[in-house]
C-alpha cells in the first residue's frame, strides 16, 4: 500500500521551472533514493511535499489523503516530517529541548514531551549529550540532533535531506545503520543524498531528477549502468570523487 503518492507536481520561480510534473509513489516500509546534480530540483520537491513551499500545479497524497495546500506544520501532525540541509538547531538550548520542541508536536506535557525526547537521543546513541547546550555539537552531532527532532514528531514517514553530509567516512557508517534501525520501527523513508554509498545500501528504488523532471526510476543495480544517469550525473559524482 502506498504510503505517499506525488502525483505532477510542479514548481516554477519566475521563468525558472523548477521542478516539472514529478510523480513518485512509496510504498509504506520502502526507502526510496533520490539522486541528481546540484539544482536539479530534489530540495525543491522536498519543500513542496513537506508543505513549505505551494505547487503550483500536481497534487501530494500521504497515507490517503491529500495534504497539497496544508502548512508544514499540519503535514507534520499528520506523520509527514523532514530534516533540512542546512541544520539550524536551537542553539543556546540544549540537545535535550532541541528534541523536545519535536515532541511537542503530539503533546502539551512537559513531562511527556521530556520522556519521549529522552527516548529518542537514547535511540540516536546521544543520551549522554542531552545536557549540553546545542551550539557545542560537531558536525555529526548536529546532523543527528537534527534526526533527533524529526523522530520526536512520532512520524510515519521521513524526508531526509542530505542528513549524511559532511560526515566522516565512519559517521556515515553509524548514520546507515540508524536509517536501518528507523525503517525496522515501521518508518517508510525518502532519501535525498550525494552520497552514493549511502543510497545504494540503503535505497529500494532510487528516483533520479535532472532540471526538475524525473529521468529514471528503477533499483540500485539497474540506475547505475543507466545510460542517462551515468550522462546527467554519475559521471559527474566519479569524476569528482577520483579529482
Amino acid at each position: 500500500m502506498a504510503i505517499l503518492e506525488v502525483k505532477g507536481i510542479t514548481k516554477r520561480f519566475g521563468g525558472l521551472l523548477a521542478v516539472n510534473k514529478l510523480d513518485v509513489t512509496i510504498e509504506e516500509g520502502e526507502i526510496i533514493g533520490m539522486i541528481g546534480p546540484n539544482g536539479a530540483g530534489k530540495t525543491t520537491a522536498f519543500n513542496m511535499i513537506s508543505g513549505f513551499y505551494e505547487e503550483d500545479e500536481g497534487r501530494v497524497i500521504f497515507r490517503g489523503e491529500d495534504i497539497t495546500h496544508l502548512r508544514p506544520d499540519q503535514v507534520c501532525k499528520k506523520g509527514l516530517a523532514r530534516t533540512f540541509q542546512v541544520v539550524k538547531p536551537f542553539a543556546q538550548i540544549t540537545v535535550l529541548e532541541n528534541v523536545m520542541v519535536g515532541a511537542y508536536n503530539h503533546t502539551a506535557d512537559e513531562r511527556m514531551a521530556m520522556n519521549r525526547a529522552r527516548e529518542i537521543l537514547g535511540f540516536l546513541g546521544m543520551a549522554d549529550q542531552a545536557e549540553q547546550l546545542a551550539s557545542s555539537l560537531p558536525t555529526a552531532g548536529r546532523k543527528r540532533l537534527e534526526l533527533a527532532r524529526a523522530l520526536a514528531t512520532d512520524p510515519k514517514m521521513l524526508l531526509l535531506d542530505e542528513v549524511m553530509g559532511g560526515l566522516r567516512p565512519t559517521e556515515i557508517n553509524e548514520m546507515i545503520g540508524l536509517v536501518r534501525r528507523i525503517r525496522q520501527q515501521g518508518v517508510s523513508l525518502l532519501l535525498v543524498e550525494h552520497v552514493m554509498k549511502v543510497i545504494m545500501s540503503l535505497a529500494d528504488r532510487i528516483v533520479v531528477i535532472n532540471h526538475g523532471e524525473k529521468i529514471a526510476e528503477d533499483v540500485p543495480e539497474r540506475i547505475v549502468q543507466n545510460k542517462a544517469v551515468i550522462d546527467a550525473y554519475l559521471g559527474e559524482v566519479k569524476t569528482s570523487a577520483g579529482s
